[in-house]
């Protein structure tokens, strides 16, 4: 981080995006990058996609940055972009054709799932934190749309009540009910793997 913002709010940065200072908007950038990538990747978009579709999305919030008429409503603005760019991935994922294996051509390696690794951690903790998180993961991947969405927003982006209630064009009392509604379920598929 720039020493320059390190006490600079993002709205504060907002505004000195929009009356084009470029490294104000770098720093916006920086910020939200890992909390878009988050999003992305809890939103079952393939791990060599993610990478790609973040960065899609945060050039679609550098070049409209200056329509976002009030800073406050950034994030619920991001979300929206981060929804819509998803989906219309989805959407173009469909329409191409599926590729012919060429049976002379050497076989793909396996992907590998995205890890991150905690140095401080043992191996042992470590496969439990990678066999935690993908259990969540799937946990979430079983949750119907409105829900998923919700938790995502509230638990991985952090958002409030009243900004996933602007992003989904929901009430905040369906936005909470969805939360709570997600949550149980939650628990409940991830209780057989708690001790």
């Amino acid at each position: 981080m720039k020493l320059k913002f390190k006490n600079v709010t993002t709205e504060e940065l907002i505004k000195k995006a929009q009356d084009n200072d470029l490294e104000a908007l770098e720093e916006l950038v920086r910020r939200e990058e890992k909390n878009i990538f988050a999003t992305l990747y809890y939103m079952n978009a393939r791990c060599d996609e993610v990478s790609d579709l973040t960065q899609e999305i945060l050039l679609k919030v550098a070049k409209n940055i200056k329509k976002l008429k009030n800073p406050k409503t950034f994030k619920a603005w991001l979300n929206q972009i981060t929804i819509r760019q998803f989906y219309d991935s989805l959407r173009k994922k469909q329409r191409v054709p599926i590729n012919i294996v060429n049976i002379e051509s050497e076989p793909e390696e396996d992907k590998k799932e995205f890890e991150i690794p905690d140095n401080s951690n043992t191996p042992h903790e470590c496969i439990l934190n990678d066999e935690l998180d993908l259990v969540i993961k799937k946990s979430i991947d079983k949750l119907k749309e409105p829900f998923k969405m919700a938790i995502i927003m509230r638990e991985i982006q952090g958002l409030t009540y009243d900004e996933i209630a602007r992003a989904t064009n929901s009430s905040i009392g369906t936005v909470k009910s969805r939360i709570a509604r997600a949550r149980c379920k939650l628990q409940e598929y991830i209780k057989p793997y708690m001790c």
